[in-house]
């Protein structure tokens, strides 16, 4: 199996496919504690041995134990591979920020953060203080590269001013479902040697055409993802057929086409989950897809024919949003933060594996 790469001049190389663990530890997506003691570190081996360097984590994701699974399951492989970490912009206190920043290396086991992405624009807080912290951060040595998630492009260039240097990606929800990215995110990336990291490239795996009329998803992520309400399942059914149909032509699977659609850009990485060994293995190996200009053509068209009409939403509407996002990611963070009080007795991860 050949794994591609970013073509970045990064200190270590960043896979194409990567892998999100969102779902480590997380009941939300319904895969319970064998899953989480006992797959997840059989997936991130698995993936480590196909090439796999891009793992994706947070500190809100269940409480920090995504990044203890992750820590864990990597062993002493953890300063071969790249790891993409995320802090929440809600508390920016100097102090407590750089407890956050190092709680997160700890919880993996790592002295450095191969990059360190704020995880979602804070509506009523300019960027200007916690990017003074990244900037402090990398000349003590404890973050590498930093990053953002779901910026628009205006605020990336303006985060990218306060930083006073790059900030190497973006990571954003970009699939044939959603292609908003497409509008001015990856044209900035091209133009000034950024990275669009992809999340949910197979819109929770609506795109793997397993979720069609009476198999409706039963965890509490999809189930309230408005990518399996009925109207979008109709709506794409279309798109499901085109995929199926190039996925015959390759002997793959239509998750495996949507994913090389998805990396066909050069600035792109995508970032899909993973519930068992044989998925992660099903996502390595759609980097070795080489779509057709005739086959990309005709997902583009029926992507475009299954997309929802919609206004773009006001400033207003999109300041709410992130309101909403940050009130819960809030939540979360404390969740995080009395974990780690409850667990500061508790020995850090074994670093060898």
């Amino acid at each position: 199996m050949l794994m591609r790469y970013l073509d970045t001049d990064t200190a270590k190389r960043i896979s194409k496919i990567g892998l999100g663990t969102w779902q480590f530890g997380s009941e939300e997506w319904g895969y319970g504690d064998e899953y989480s003691k006992h797959r997840a570190c059989a997936i991130v081996r698995r993936a480590v041995e196909l090439g796999v360097t891009l793992f994706d984590t947070a500190e809100i994701y269940n409480a920090g134990n995504s990044e203890r699974i992750l820590g864990h399951a990597l062993g002493s492989r953890r300063e071969s591979v790249f790891i993409a970490d995320k802090i929440f912009p809600v508390t920016p206190g100097v102090t407590l920020m750089k407890q956050r920043a190092k709680a997160s290396a700890k919880r993996l086991g790592v002295s450095q953060l191969d990059l360190y992405q704020v995880h979602y624009p804070n509506p009523v807080v300019s960027d200007r203080g916690i990017m003074r912290r990244m900037r402090a951060w990398q000349r003590a040595g404890l973050v590498t590269e930093v990053g953002v998630s779901n910026y628009s492009v205006e605020r990336w260039q303006s985060a990218e001013n306060a930083l006073g240097s790059r900030i190497l990606s973006n990571q954003v929800q970009y699939n044939l479902a959603d292609r908003s990215a497409e509008n001015d995110l990856l044209p900035f990336a091209e133009t000034h040697d950024r990275i669009v990291i992809a999340f949910s490239p197979l819109a929770q795996g609506l795109l793997s055409g397993r979720y069609q009329d009476a198999n409706r998803p039963g965890d509490r992520v999809r189930a309230t993802s408005q990518h399996f309400r009925p109207e979008s399942i109709e709506r794409t059914k279309p798109l499901i057929g085109v995929l199926r149909e190039i996925a015959e032509g390759h002997r793959a699977t239509p998750a495996q086409i949507a994913l090389a659609w998805t990396i066909r850009h050069p600035f792109v990485a995508a970032i899909p989950g993973a519930s068992s060994v044989e998925q992660v293995e099903r996502n390595a190996a759609a980097a070795e897809i080489s779509l057709s200009d005739d086959e990309y053509q005709a997902l583009q068209t029926a992507s475009l024919r299954s997309r929802r009409t919609s206004r773009q939403r006001s400033l207003v509407r999109r300041k709410l949003s992130e309101l909403k996002h940050c009130a819960r990611g809030g939540r979360y963070l404390t969740e995080t933060l009395w974990r780690d009080s409850f667990l500061k007795d508790s020995p850090a991860p074994d670093r060898q594996g």
